[in-house]
């Protein structure tokens, strides 16, 4: 398939640019993988598709205050770093912008406590940058540090914890796990009553987040490699919920591409830990998931790519052109849709 297959035209309107209050008051889209019925909802009547016995995998990454701002000792020149990976206690890597003004020997100041040599530039443009910190180093990021926000939300966020999941916990990732932004506490505690499972893992979001596919063939894409890990008490949770009957409803693209890779590796879901550049395109055999709640994404994006094999390419594409339709805000702080 080509890249252009899953273009689709997007009032820029309709991009969503604040998140809604309250979290669950967002709309949901409702579809259904064995036939063409599409119905309209609000997220907080999720509980009325689910069943006693389903369980909701949630991934419980926490999002870094990864922007940061540098400025170059040698000529007072400023530069924006997103970091991406820790590759040791003061070593990561990152994207900076200008990268002209980033090469291999620079030194920036980000506070008075915070300074960095870049100290490599990899073939794909991204900055090694090793750290020197007075005090404890995530402490400090989040003094100096902002929520590193998409590129097509221009408003300010007023509160930095709208771009974290409720249940947020397991720090490390470079953008958030945006279909978990919908739950509340409340919320997920109501499920529970209602014998709804729920079972965390943790992906920790990065590269991929930030590259779009460059190649007309999807096939020739290559994924970046992002940390993932299942605990023993997640993966027992959802091989009972297999072994009963129920069904695993993944809450976002990436708890997804966590089980998916565990499968695929294990053949089963079991406690693990690893890093995964899988990418589910349509024609992938699906080995874990029955269901999936996720966000509107980006055209020609490899997460609509996702979507796409998951409920049908055709599908999959009209639900989109209905959502532009009804007027759905996309993207990360938009409405959602679950398929079932």
């Amino acid at each position: 398939m080509k890249k252009s297959d899953f273009y689709y035209d997007l009032p820029e309107n309709l991009i969503a640019q604040t998140p809604i209050e309250p979290r669950n008051s967002s709309r949901l889209m409702v579809l259904n993988k064995t036939n063409e019925e599409i119905l309209h909802t609000s997220f907080n009547h999720l509980d009325e598709f689910l069943k006693a016995g389903d369980c909701l995998v949630l991934n419980n990454t926490r999002v870094l205050p990864a922007r940061i701002f540098g400025t170059r000792i040698d000529t007072g020149a400023v530069v924006e770093f997103v970091l991406l990976k820790q590759e040791s206690a003061l070593v990561w890597q990152g994207i900076a912008g200008p990268g002209k003004k980033a090469k291999t020997g620079t030194q920036f100041k980000f506070s008075d406590k915070l300074s960095a040599t870049v100290i490599n530039v990899l073939p794909d443009g991204n900055r090694v940058l090793e750290f020197k910190c007075d005090g404890e180093f995530f402490s400090v990021l989040d003094e100096v540090g902002q929520m590193p926000l998409p590129h097509y939300i221009k408003e300010k966020l007023s509160n930095s914890e709208r771009y974290q999941t409720v249940y947020s916990k397991e720090l490390g990732s470079a953008a958030a796990p945006t279909a978990g932004l919908h739950f509340t506490n409340e919320m997920l505690e109501d499920l529970k009553k209602k014998g709804i499972k729920i079972a965390y893992v943790t992906l920790h979001v990065g590269l991929g987040t930030f590259r779009p596919v460059k190649v007309d063939e999807i096939t020739e894409h290559k994924m970046h490699s992002e940390w993932y890990c299942i605990r023993e008490e997640a993966a027992k949770t959802i091989n009972e919920t297999k072994a009963a009957g129920g069904r695993v409803i993944c809450v976002g693209t990436t708890s997804c591409r966590t089980l998916e890779s565990a499968a695929t590796k294990f053949g089963v879901i079991k406690e693990c830990s690893d890093s995964t550049d899988i990418f589910i395109y349509p024609g992938y055999n699906f080995k874990c998931i029955d269901g999936l709640i996720t966000n509107f994404h980006l055209p020609e994006s490899t997460l609509i790519m996702l979507v796409s094999a998951f409920y049908g390419y055709e599908k999959t594409m009209t639900a989109y052109k209905t959502a532009v339709d009804e007027k759905y805000r996309f993207f990360s702080f938009g409405d959602a849709m679950i398929i079932q």
